[in-house]
Formats: structure tokens, C-alpha cells, sequence
């Protein structure tokens, strides 16, 4: 099986800022100023004037946060 069809049938679900931020906790601003420096999921733009994340890597980097604090490699 190639990376890319075993990429293509992972369920993808896009979410909107408001979900991000209460997901994670964080401002707006913050994400924004996280991503900027590369230490948070970047989002995808789906239109002219509409950006969303992908909900795994959202919950992959709130997992990753958990396991930092206890010392555990991600």
C-alpha cells in the first residue's frame, strides 16, 4: 500500500476556529502567533474567505501537550 492511499482513507473532519479554541483553550491570537512559529497545526483554506483544521492534528497536539507534561515522548 502506498503513503497515499493509506493516507486517503483516514477520516478527515474539518473544524472551525470556535471549536479549535475550545478544544484547546487558547485565544484567537494565540493560535495564530503558535502557528507562525510552527508549534501548532497550520490551517486549511477551504475558500476565498474560509480556513479550517483538521480535527486530528488539533487533538494530536493537545495529546502531545499532555505527554510533554508527563515527561513521555509524542
Amino acid at each position: 500500500m502506498t503513503a497515499h492511499a493509506a493516507t486517503s482513507q483516514l477520516p478527515r473532519c474539518f473544524i472551525k476556529l470556535v471549536e479549535v479554541k475550545a478544544l484547546t483553550t487558547l485565544s484567537t491570537s494565540e493560535i495564530y502567533r503558535r502557528i507562525a512559529a510552527g508549534t501548532f497545526p497550520a490551517q486549511v483554506t477551504l475558500g476565498p474567505k474560509s480556513v479550517a483544521w483538521l480535527e486530528s492534528e488539533v487533538h494530536k497536539w493537545c495529546e502531545d501537550r499532555i505527554a510533554a507534561r508527563r515527561g513521555e515522548a509524542a
